[in-house]
């Protein structure tokens, strides 16, 4: 596959608690992604972070927080990210979803 050096990337924030029929989200998601053949998925996670709630999530072992944040990152071409979109808008209730262009530089594999 190859990526036009213009793509987009599509950033998801959820929560590792959030769950799609008892599967964790961010699994969906990426396994979604890979169905409709997008160029690659990344899941994050974080240590720290708080949402539109202001609750914070932590990964320090006195506040042992179950739900810790979780990013996904997804590039590929506006074509193929839109085919993703509305799997997206149906699946993520709470959480934020940004886009913004992106200059690839390599997307190289054997």
């Amino acid at each position: 596959m190859k990526l036009p050096e213009e793509a987009v990337l599509l950033r998801i924030f959820i929560g590792e608690k959030d769950k799609f029929h008892g599967q964790p989200l961010y699994e969906r998601i990426v396994m979604k992604a890979r169905e409709l053949h997008l160029a690659g998925a990344t899941v994050i996670r974080g240590i720290l972070g708080f949402g539109a709630d202001s609750r914070l999530h932590s990964s320090k072992l006195l506040e042992l927080s179950q739900d810790l944040p979780i990013i996904i990152e997804i590039v590929d071409d506006q074509e193929n990210i839109d085919k993703l979109l509305p799997f997206i808008d149906e699946q993520v209730i709470e959480g934020m979803v940004t886009m913004e262009k992106v200059k690839v530089l390599r997307y190289r594999h054997d």
